[in-house]
């Protein structure tokens, strides 16, 4: 009786200290097994597929400024995901950087929102922030449609103005600011974005696949991104210049490169912008590991806060090489 019951605490044991070490293995965290210390691997973001610290933080989306004043950008290097699309009818466009595995020390210029932009925020799960906004974004946002923190509430605490950075280019903030007004706001920050498939194994590279330079945009917002077989990155450059990110002086790089072909019209006779059509579907091109695959995005219309997916020709959901992802949209 005495044996089963030792036996019994035997396995109680063994059955603790195996849970113990799963979780520690999962949560990405250092532990000791006989005085070694044991580094294990962190979970990996639903979005850019790389493992990080960060990867159960729920994504947060900013709202960046195009024009040739505001460059360089600050964070814009640290997204795991930017989206740009043209946002006036003479082709400037805008960013939204979405921020999870990496804490830039600054982000910004940080501009306002647009009604384009909101369903993609929503569809990754982000908080989003921007610096108000045009009529109808704000109607969108004030109504609570999606989680999200308008900087002209927060001027000069959360979201502050920075000397040297010419007007309306000179608000700026960081992650650590953003998610202490989220956390405030009781919003939710860890994640529940569904995430993209990743795969290091892609297809193979013939004479009718191979693409090392995606060209984009109109000057002085062209855009170039040019592959580099040895690091399996595209860098990229605007206005014929490297594109860097002013917290750390480098040319900003993604691993994925995705063309969403769509159309825009202008809202309103004479207005200075334009409204993209971001949901239902069109065509894409996904560029990666030095080649192009063709295929569609779709995103329900009738679901704000669904899923942007990316299909081959096949119907299959595109598998992305693990990296920062870049959305190019284009419009007709």
């Amino acid at each position: 009786m005495i044996r089963i019951k030792r036996k019994k605490v035997i396995i109680g044991g063994i059955v603790v200290v195996f849970g113990l070490l799963i979780w520690l293995f999962n949560s990405g965290r250092s532990f000791t097994i006989g005085g070694t210390q044991v580094e294990t691997p962190n979970k990996p973001s639903s979005i850019s597929g790389l493992n990080c610290e960060n990867a159960q933080r729920r994504p947060v989306a900013v709202m960046m400024a195009s024009d040739p004043e505001a460059r360089p950008l600050s964070g814009i290097g640290a997204s795991d995901l930017v989206i740009e699309m043209p946002v006036t009818p003479n082709g400037v466009t805008r960013f939204m950087g979405v921020f999870q595995c990496q804490t830039p020390k600054e982000i910004g210029s940080i501009r306002s929102a647009r009604e384009d932009f909101i369903p993609l925020a929503a569809g990754f799960n982000t908080i989003y922030a921007h610096w108000g906004g045009e009529h109808g974004a704000l109607a969108e946002l004030d109504s609570h449609v999606m989680d999200n923190i308008n900087a002209l509430q927060f001027d000069g605490t959360i979201f502050y103005r920075k000397s040297g950075a010419k007007p309306p280019h000179n608000g700026f903030s960081n992650l650590d600011l953003i998610l202490k007004q989220a956390n405030k706001f009781y919003y939710s920050l860890t994640k529940d974005f569904v995430g993209y498939p990743h795969a290091d194994k892609m297809p193979a590279k013939n004479i009718s696949n191979v693409a090392t330079t995606v060209t984009l945009y109109s000057y002085p917002n062209n855009v170039s991104w040019v592959y580099d077989q040895s690091t399996n990155l595209y860098s990229r450059s605007r206005g014929g210049k490297p594109e860097i990110d002013k917290n750390t002086s480098q040319q900003v790089t993604a691993s994925v490169i995705a063309v969403m072909n769509t159309t825009s019209h202008i809202l309103y006779e004479g207005d200075q912008y334009i409204v993209v059509k971001t949901t239902g579907e069109g065509n894409v091109e996904i560029y990666q590991n030095g080649i192009k695959i063709t295929g569609t995005w779709k995103k329900d219309p009738k679901k704000l806060d669904s899923k942007l997916y990316f299909y081959n020709s096949n119907g299959d959901e595109i598998k992305f090489v693990p990296g920062q992802i870049w959305i190019e949209i284009t419009t007709q």
